[in-house]
């Protein structure tokens, strides 16, 4: 369910000065984890996996009721010492499938190294958006990044759902400004 306006996700979204430095990390369909990795030490670090209640515009992607629970993973993806993506996964608990007993396996592992991993999953299209201070994943993004002395007043985001099988999962990946620092061709 995509919106229209300012905020929504978009797969097109236009090219200024000010997202310029942020549109090849935004557009990359390949496995941002290898894209991490190439530029030095990485890891992961788990913040959250609960039963949550999705977003509005997560219920509407995967097809939920609003208020419907389902699996929540939030990650810090880490690169040279510092949290530079916070990872937000949602799963819906039914239909249930090996995405859900891998889900529970993967700890402090990085969901991308499954994902991009086994040939059985499918990408689906790649959407990006500004994330105002109003968006619930504001906070939790700049919290994980550590960006509470000074958060600025937006940041990047993009998202796309995963299918294996009958189950897809929803995966957004919230950059820090610290990411356009980073070459670009990583």
């Amino acid at each position: 369910m995509k919106k229209t306006g300012t905020h929504a996700w978009r797969e097109r979204f236009p090219q200024f000065n000010e997202n310029r430095a942020i549109t090849p990390w935004l557009r990359d369909r390949g496995s941002l984890t290898e894209r991490l990795r190439s530029a030095g030490s990485f890891s992961v670090a788990l913040l959250n996996q609960s039963l949550a209640t999705p977003t509005r515009d997560e219920a509407g992607e995967l097809a939920l009721k609003l208020g419907q629970l389902a699996l929540v993973r939030e990650v810090a993806l880490i690169s040279r010492n510092r949290p530079v993506v916070f990872a937000h996964t949602v799963l819906a608990l039914t239909p249930t499938g090996p995405l859900t007993r891998w889900m529970d396996r993967l700890g402090s592992r990085s969901l991308g190294s499954l994902l991009f991993a086994h040939p059985r999953f499918v990408r689906g299209s790649l959407n990006a958006r500004r994330l105002c201070r109003e968006h619930p994943l504001y906070a939790p993004a700049v919290k994980a990044l550590q960006l509470t002395a000074a958060p600025p007043p937006i940041l990047w985001a993009r998202r796309s759902s995963f299918s294996f099988g009958r189950q897809s999962v929803l995966v957004t990946e919230v950059f820090s400004p610290r990411i356009f620092r980073f070459p670009s061709t990583l």
